[in-house]
């Protein structure tokens, strides 16, 4: 077995047993999508000044990935600096190493201009209502049926996601569940607004109709209160899919409140499971996503080792600096090529991709 550009970031001997068995398979990509009105609230999200973008954010995620542009809006989803979302690097790892690729509606504002797995979710509340969602275990539970499904005709599966404003209703939904996430959860922003995102969590947990003991006891109540419609759908495909084969949750500290939420609902699929990242993820000191995991369980992170620093563009430059970190299942898509091509896929074919998708795209905007 080759070596591959992978960091070990936790659970190390368990996550080179994981490489092993998926070493060389065909994975099946899946991104969940949805919208929460929390991603609106002023400094949340690296949105900036026009919040309202947001809504529009997944579904031109995963029109990128389908059709190597966005429909849905003009050029491409961007922060107001210019830097391109992080569905850049999915999209170049699935060109990298074909793979089935799927979207999954959880609840979105704008529904993508490609098809998609319905999963009769609605967009999520702000979440200092205490009041997020009307009824997660209908979507979770559409999930699981989902997952199993996909796990009949895949290998193995990689689930990520595309959600503004994720990582405060992770915080949240950790916090209500009982795990110590303050200070914990990462951001797309270099300056990582803890105090606001708590001060929103505490907010909402405190408006929840839910005690704290019944938002323990039930991961779905939680979710309720002041998760996001992705939660519960991602929780119950990675659960159902779970059960037959291994599976990567590609995404940072918003995929460990949703494996906190499997912990709680199929305790037994942990040991089918990675967390995939980045390493701009494990290596954030404004965030700690092993603390998050080693609460929850022997789950190995596995990250990619990309490299944006040799790049000749500043928008690219940038994720070395901690700027958009993960997302759209950046670092588990690019772990997922790394592995099926049996190491011909890495990290610097990865950013020559990258690259020529951002001239590309930039050339689009009309930049």
């Amino acid at each position: 077995m080759q070596r591959a550009d992978i960091i070990y970031a936790f659970e190390e001997q368990e996550g080179r047993k994981f490489m092993r068995r998926v070493w060389g398979k065909r994975p099946t990509f899946a991104v969940v999508i949805g919208n929460t009105e929390t991603a609106k609230i002023p400094g949340v999200s690296a949105a900036g000044a026009v919040p309202e973008i947001t809504d529009f954010t997944p579904a031109a995620d995963v029109e990128l990935l389908h059709y190597g542009r966005c429909k849905c809006i003009d050029g491409v989803p961007v922060t107001p600096t210019g830097v391109p979302t992080p569905g850049i690097i999915t999209m170049s790892a699935l060109q990298l190493f074909p793979m089935p690729t799927f979207a999954i509606n959880s609840g979105v504002r704008v529904r993508p201009h490609t098809p998609y797995f319905e999963m009769e979710g609605v967009p999520g509340q702000d979440i200092r209502t205490g009041r997020a969602l009307d009824d997660p275990r209908r979507v979770y539970e559409n999930g699981v049926l989902l997952g199993k499904e996909l796990a009949k005709s895949s290998e193995y599966l990689v689930v990520g996601e595309s959600i503004a404003g994720g990582t405060t209703t992770a915080l949240a939904v950790l916090m209500a569940m009982g795990y110590d996430g303050q200070g914990k959860v990462s951001s797309s922003m270099i300056d990582n607004p803890h105090s606001l995102k708590e001060r929103i969590a505490l907010e909402g947990i405190s408006n929840s109709p839910f005690s704290r003991e019944e938002m323990r006891a039930d991961p779905l109540k939680a979710v309720q209160a002041v998760g996001d419609p992705m939660m519960p759908a991602a929780a119950g495909v990675v659960a159902g899919a779970a059960e037959n084969v291994p599976v990567i949750m590609a995404g940072g500290t918003q995929m460990a409140a949703v494996m906190a939420i499997v912990a709680g609902l199929s305790p037994g699929s942990l040991r089918n499971l990675v967390l995939g990242t980045t390493k701009w993820i494990v290596n954030d000191r404004s965030s700690d996503v092993r603390s998050i995991v080693s609460q929850i369980g022997s789950v190995p992170i596995l990250a990619a080792d990309l490299d944006f620093g040799p790049s000749v563009h500043e928008g690219l430059n940038v994720f070395e600096r901690g700027l958009v970190k993960e997302g759209v299942g950046a670092g588990g898509a690019s772990i997922a090529a790394f592995l099926a091509s049996q190491g011909s896929v890495d990290a610097k074919l990865m950013l020559a991709q990258v690259e020529d998708n951002y001239v590309r795209l930039m050339k689009i905007m009309g930049k």
